[in-house]
């Protein structure tokens, strides 16, 4: 039997965390068959039996370790592996002497997932990094270079066509509003609005009627009806950034319109039907906020079916060469390139506001630049100050840091590959250049 005619069984009542997990399973090269409740699933597997079953534990009707000793009574080794947004310490130890074989909590990890059903079904696991799913086309203004950012597309890849809401967590100024109009862009909802609205942003005393709207006369000043971001973002995706900051008594009636599709504007008695898709970003701990009381642990786990975490900038320096020269093209209003050294200090910084913070030094240096050429008293006298001409020929001669491979790399990019003209550029000798080429090499994986 092939690969891809295994079957794997999820079992899930929430419709579109059954539909993420059944497309996870397809881009691995599995069948997926999903089932709402653990009575169906069970009669489903009694007249044929699936190579695994994804078995969600908080279920209507049977839960999912009952279902568990179930499966045990008639299918003793079939693989269950059970997931839940509940984790603790007794429900785990209560599935592992049910028989489970593996114990996973939302929001689950893709790559986990991956690599216990790979143990599960005895092949080698692929995670995000293999799979048959193609990755659908980037936007050209998409900087992508870095490992650690590459891995945070494929899995928006993996969840956009699902419905599920989704959190997505970083710094601030990392891009988090640039995922979320990626995962738009890839959705069903493509077509239909993206709303963005940011907690922080809106006066306590108006957010209710921003986020739901009301009627006209509801409330002094209440000159005329307001639909709300809801009914704004109908049929297509609503963005709530730092959702950690929306007021304790208006999440509840967040909570019941996710779960209803439902809301009641303001100054009305009648409830509204909405068809959204939440997308919620933060840049604060909200397991913390939820410990501190600050913060629903139920509408936690409700947003946070899936988390994506946008990396720092300076855990993603291999994009800095490809960000600062699209920023500059971007303000300079004509073509407009960065010195080695100017780059080279770019590479060294810090960057505390991420790519909010690259966008403005560039912007900053197009200004005061005369020419054509960025140098490094362009920059902000902080950044400036970071790097030496000579710092590459006085580098360490063992592992390439990371700041020195980029460089490198962004060198010869802006030098077509002529090794002569990067050497030139990076003020070292060639043969200095090709010696770190081939560590460049080494160190690859």
């Amino acid at each position: 039997m092939g690969k891809d005619q295994r079957t794997i069984m999820v079992v899930d009542d929430e419709a579109a965390q059954r539909r993420l997990m059944g497309d996870f399973i397809s881009s691995l090269g599995y069948t997926a068959l999903e089932m709402p409740c653990a009575e169906d699933a069970l009669e489903a597997i009694r007249r044929k039996r699936p190579e695994m079953v994804l078995l969600d534990v908080r279920l209507p009707g049977m839960s999912g370790i009952d279902a568990l000793r179930e499966i045990r009574e008639f299918a003793g080794n079939l693989p269950v592996l059970l997931v839940t947004a509940y984790a603790d310490l007794r429900q785990a130890v209560d599935a592992m002497k049910g028989g489970a074989d593996d114990y996973l909590s939302k929001p689950v990890d893709l790559d986990e997932l991956a690599a216990a059903i790979a143990d599960a079904m005895g092949s080698t696991s692929v995670g995000l990094s293999g799979g048959k799913q193609a990755m659908p086309e980037l936007p050209e203004d998409f900087i992508c270079e870095s490992s650690a950012m590459r891995h945070v597309v494929k899995t928006a890849a993996v969840v956009a066509p699902s419905d599920v809401p989704l959190l997505i967590m970083g710094a601030s100024g990392t891009g988090k509003e640039v995922i979320a109009q990626l995962i738009h862009r890839w959705s069903g909802r493509a077509k239909e609005t993206l709303i963005v609205a940011n907690c922080a942003g809106l006066p306590e005393s108006l957010i209710e009627s921003e986020l739901f709207g009301h009627k006209k006369g509801a409330f002094t000043d209440a000159s005329a009806d307001r639909l709300g971001f809801f009914r704004a973002a109908h049929h297509g995706t609503l963005f709530l950034d730092e959702i950690g900051e929306l007021p304790l008594h208006l999440q509840p009636k967040l909570l019941r319109a996710l779960e209803s599709g439902q809301i009641t504007p303001l100054g009305s008695d009648e409830p509204v039907e909405v068809d959204v898709r939440l997308l919620a970003a933060t840049n604060c701990d909200l397991a913390s906020a939820v410990r501190d009381g600050r913060f629903r642990e139920d509408l936690y786990y409700r947003i946070n079916v899936v988390e994506l975490i946008v990396p720092s900038l300076s855990e993603r320096r291999e994009d800095i060469p490809k960000l600062a020269r699209m920023f500059a093209t971007q303000f300079a209003g004509g073509p407009v390139r960065l010195s080695p050294q100017a780059m080279n200090c770019l590479l060294a910084n810090t960057w505390t506001g991420n790519v909010r913070e690259l966008r403005n030094a560039v912007q900053r240096a197009c200004l005061l630049c005369r020419g054509d050429v960025i140098m490094p008293e362009h920059l902000p006298a902080k950044i400036a100050g970071l790097v030496s001409q000579d710092s590459l020929q006085n580098a360490d001669a063992g592992r390439l840091s990371q700041v020195e491979r980029a460089t490198i790399l962004a060198t010869l990019d802006e030098c077509d590959g002529n090794r002569t003209h990067a050497a030139k550029k990076l003020g070292i000798s060639r043969r200095a250049l090709i010696y770190k080429l081939r560590s460049l090499e080494a160190e690859a994986p």
